[in-house]
């Protein structure tokens, strides 16, 4: 199973190397365009990007990025209640 996770366009950094920066709920990566950019339609600062591993598989719509990452925080809430309980912590 993979796992995509979105992530927003800040800046295209090399055009030719295909890299750009993203931003991923606050964390800013560079990672590879190579898959998705190119004419007629150039990936743009501001486009949403599926992304795994590195590198950016599909472009996304800003409606369906937002309902994901939202889906994705709340799949990470369980979690941090069972790390705070096996802690010992409140």
């Amino acid at each position: 199973m993979c796992l995509g996770i979105p992530g927003q366009v800040i800046a295209v950094l090399d055009r030719e190397g295909a890299l750009a920066k993203v931003d991923i709920s606050g964390v800013r990566r560079e990672i590879s365009i190579a898959l998705v950019d190119g004419p007629p339609d150039p990936i743009q600062v501001g486009d949403w990007v599926l992304i795994h591993v590195g590198f950016a598989l599909a472009r996304i719509d800003e409606v369906d990025a937002r309902e994901t990452l939202a889906l994705l925080q709340q799949g990470a809430e369980p979690q941090r209640e069972l790390d705070v309980l096996t802690q010992g912590t409140v």
